[in-house]
């Protein structure tokens, strides 16, 4: 069956985003009839008008068949897919972010969320084994995907043996890890490619072998974990741009 061409994009941040970004064509607008006073809703309709994409006023009901969220906030966007990178665009950065069995969609908008703030903008995802952006994922990164080049068009270990051959240092987060953040953003490496695992699967065996670096987080509470979002935000603050 052939893949959707287009696809709505829901939520008032990802709304603007993707208007700010343009990275995306966006054809239409789906707005909640309810909220034609709402200040934020009048600062979109502004944006929009500017673009000139076609508005539509209508109720909740839609809204969420469009969608197929509850979470639409009253804002659904119609828009072309999520435009991936060729991993070779990546490569001109010091900091590139892979995730490696993160499952849960989740996760990987919190995480996509993180990586834009601490400066992981440039982002590889497995064409198996971790979602696509989806606009699920665009939700949760409150539009933070917009703003980065994410490619999807290998496997993990590959992209993880493409970055060695270009010179990153392989950084993988692991629960067992022994080295700590504190020694590795020490070492304030040129170019650093981090990986993130999820909580169900962690880091796959072939990239923790050839991880120069298996880090480790280390922790007081009694509690023996830590979410994968909240983990990654945590050695992204530390492994930021160097110094």
């Amino acid at each position: 069956m052939a893949k959707a061409s287009r696809e709505f994009v829901y939520g008032l941040n990802p709304a603007f985003e993707v208007l700010r970004a343009g990275k995306r064509r966006v054809f239409a607008a789906h707005l909640n009839e309810g909220m034609r006073e709402n200040s934020r809703v009048k600062k979109l309709v502004s944006l929009l008008e500017r673009n000139e994409v076609e508005i539509e006023w209508t109720d909740k009901g839609r809204l969420m068949q469009l969608s197929g969220s509850r979470d639409h906030q009253g804002v659904v966007l119609k828009t072309t897919l999520y435009p991936y990178a060729e991993f070779t665009e990546l490569l001109s950065v010091p900091r590139m972010l892979l995730l490696d069995n993160v499952e849960d969609p989740h996760n990987v908008g919190a995480i996509l969320r993180s990586a834009e703030v601490f400066g992981f903008t440039s982002v590889c995802l497995p064409k198996k084994g971790v979602p696509e952006v989806y606009p699920s994922v665009v939700k949760v990164s409150t539009g933070a995907t917009e703003f980065m080049k994410i490619c999807r068009d290998d496997s993990a270990n590959g992209y993880a043996r493409k970055a060695a051959e270009a010179g990153y240092r392989i950084a993988a987060l692991d629960m067992a890890g022994k080295a700590s953040l504190r020694e590795v953003a020490a070492a304030n490496h040129e170019k650093l490619l981090l990986v993130i695992g999820g909580e169900d699967r962690s880091v796959g065996q072939f990239i923790l072998n050839m991880a120069e670096d298996v880090v480790g987080i280390e922790q007081q509470g009694r509690v023996n974990s830590l979410n994968a979002s909240v983990a990654a935000g945590i050695a992204m603050f530390a492994l930021g741009q160097p110094r």
